[in-house]
């Protein structure tokens, strides 16, 4: 029997910045209509003003204020309506800037039909666990590339590498950190989103997931776009469920933008590694695209 794989290396982070920034997203989360002042949040964090503003502003590269914007529906709804039609264009317009870092970035490739059936029957997955902008990040690499990335609360590492394993029962899975280090390294620094020096993924899925996650490559970074047109967007403009759970699924998250994905409405909906990481995500992706209006709000924050 093939032995499952195990965690054998003391993940114990170093810090608890993300620990703290996660509740604070929640609070905000929960209390966005009333948009909640610096000293509230500062008083639910147990910092005062100024610490919480350096240490979120460090980590998101906005203040909490900038951020409660980024992350409230009505932001979500205005990058809707400014996208439409996102996935038809997005390639065409020439957009520049940060929005095209991050596609730009990434070359991919999928493994064949017959490959995905074997359920990982002869691929060698190396992996590790890695500190994160949005906590612990499982990074599983094979030869071709770039296989997996997911997300781990504190305490449920073993689980995030459990339903990452599950996905492909038959492959050897190894514990290696130097092999997935540099991965880490590159997927979550901007300065090295480089379009000359690509980082190299490879999707192991289905057909039609594999469709979905080739579209989702296609939403620059400050849009969003709706599971309806990622559903028109591959041919099959009735399947929006389907596309849901496809980009539920997705193996690849953050580099295969899944938190770009909403509800036609512009709700945020849900992600498979937890709601307020996928807030998380799009507010530091709002710090890091240095959106005036955004930059604005820190400043004032």
């Amino acid at each position: 029997m093939k032995p499952h794989a195990v965690l054998q290396n003391d993940i114990t982070p170093t810090g608890n910045d993300y620990a703290i920034v996660s509740h604070i997203i929640e609070r905000i989360s929960e209390d966005y209509r009333d948009q909640p002042s610096l000293e509230t949040l500062a008083k639910d964090a147990g910092l005062s003003p100024t610490a919480l503003q350096k240490l979120f502003t460090r980590w998101a590269g906005l203040s909490p204020k900038g951020f409660l914007q980024a992350v409230t529906i009505d932001h979500a709804r205005r990058l809707l309506d400014e996208g439409m039609p996102l996935l038809e264009t997005a390639y065409e317009t020439g957009l520049s800037g940060p929005s095209r870092l991050h596609d730009l970035f990434v070359t991919h490739e999928g493994m064949s039909p017959g490959d995905y059936k074997t359920r990982g029957a002869g691929l060698i997955v190396r992996y590790g666990f890695h500190i994160s902008p949005f906590g612990r990040a499982l990074v599983m690499v094979t030869d071709r590339g770039l296989a997996g990335l997911a997300f781990a609360d504190q305490g449920q590492e073993r689980e995030a590498l459990g339903d990452m394993t599950s996905r492909w029962p038959n492959a050897t899975y190894v514990e290696d950190l130097n092999a997935t280090s540099p991965y880490a390294a590159r997927v979550f620094d901007p300065a090295e989103w480089r379009s000359d020096r690509p980082l190299k993924v490879v999707m192991i899925g289905t057909d039609f997931q594999l469709r979905v996650w080739e579209a989702l490559l296609k939403v620059p970074m400050g849009r969003a776009c709706a599971y309806s047109d990622i559903a028109q967007d591959i041919g099959s403009p009735k399947a929006s469920r389907a596309v849901g759970a496809a980009v539920g699924a997705n193996p690849l998250s953050f580099v295969v933008p899944c938190h770009r994905a909403v509800g036609k409405s512009g709700a945020l909906t849900g992600y498979h590694w937890g709601l307020t990481r996928k807030r998380a995500i799009l507010g530091w992706e709002a710090g890091q695209m240095g959106d005036p209006d955004q930059l604005d709000m820190a400043r004032s924050g």
